[in-house]
């Protein structure tokens, strides 16, 4: 049961990491490119673009965090929900932003 909460709080402390993201993302001046290894498309509207982007995260990583609830079950069946949730999640966060 100790290694579960240990990988809970593992998976809140990523969520949090999101969010702190966000909302450093809303406050930037310039704005936030999501590929790292891609040439930034030209932004007309960097406030908007950075507050889509900060709402973006925000939803991320507390879907993030929710995700890691069923390791507080205890039950070694739900993990892989855990497991597999998170990465479904990060393939939607991908589509979401080149889609919309």
């Amino acid at each position: 049961m100790e290694q579960n909460i240990f990988f809970f709080i593992i998976f809140c402390i990523g969520g949090v990491i999101y969010v702190c993201l966000a909302i450093y993302i809303w406050f930037s001046k310039k704005a936030i490119g999501f590929w790292g290894n891609k040439k930034m498309f030209e932004v007309t509207d960097i406030r908007k673009y950075n507050h889509a982007m900060s709402k973006l995260y925000v939803v991320h990583g507390i879907v993030f965090i929710f995700l890691g609830l069923p390791l507080l079950t205890g039950a070694h069946k739900w993990i892989i929900l855990s497991a597999t949730g998170a990465v479904v999640e990060t393939i939607v966060l991908m589509a979401v932003y080149s889609l919309v």
